[in-house]
């Protein structure tokens, strides 16, 4: 029961698998007891660190520095969306866009699993799935799901 209430452990899209507080200590910047509701991925410290650094990041990655937010200040670059996958046990997918996230399981087996949608602003929990009630949205996320998505030579599903 790590989760507490979220669904899912890790190495699951659902927030129990996914959803980690980032704890900072930086006494000479960041000040005791902040708190912030950024949402940002593990991928976003290789920006960070670049801009701790003063150089620049890679330019073909989706990391975006958090700094700003770490010393207090206004996060004017945000992500549009997060996107996760795993390729074991049939492919899984997921894409978080502001409160809504939909996750799709077996998406690379010949018949997927249908995408289900949460609303993590109302249901933290995972328990709810809207995806019914939401065509367009799952459309939606679904496109943004297939563009995200970068091929590689390894995990490729016989997708080119």
């Amino acid at each position: 029961k790590s989760a507490g209430i979220l669904r899912g452990i890790k190495r699951d899209l659902y927030e129990g698998g996914i959803r980690v507080p980032a704890i900072v200590r930086w006494p000479a910047r960041i000040k005791p007891g902040q708190v912030s509701d950024l949402v940002w991925a593990n991928w976003d410290w290789l920006a960070t660190f670049a801009d701790l650094a003063m150089t620049k990041p890679p330019t073909n990655t989706d990391s975006i520095s958090i700094y700003p937010t770490l010393v207090g200040q206004s996060q004017t670059n945000k992500h549009d969306f997060l996107y996760w996958e795993f390729h074991e046990l049939g492919g899984r997918r997921a894409i978080r866009m502001g409160n809504w996230k939909a996750i799709q399981l077996n998406y690379g087996k010949e018949t997927p699993d249908a995408v289900m949608l949460f609303d993590l602003s109302t249901d933290m929990a995972e328990q709810h799935n809207l995806a019914e009630r939401n065509p367009k949205l799952v459309k939606r996320l679904t496109k943004m799901m297939n563009g995200a998505r970068t091929p590689s030579e390894l995990f490729n599903f016989g997708r080119k």
